[in-house]
């Protein structure tokens, strides 16, 4: 089941952990992070949509191998 972007806030937030943190961890920065969550990066292609990926904003791509 995919997330809102307000689902996956307010899950860290009850997690106690940062976006950021994820974001550092993941080797992405906040910033693109934050883009991905707030709307303005739509996770279509590359970084931004590995964001919205495991975030489960969107769902992982299927395979053809």
């Amino acid at each position: 089941m995919l997330k809102t972007a307000e689902q996956v806030k307010a899950e860290y937030r009850a997690k106690g952990i940062t976006i950021s943190s994820i974001a550092r961890q993941q080797g992405w920065t906040p910033q693109e992070v934050y883009k991905v969550l707030n709307g303005q990066y739509k996770g279509n292609f590359g970084k931004a949509h590995d964001i919205a990926v495991f975030f489960g904003l969107k769902a992982k791509p299927i395979s053809t191998q």
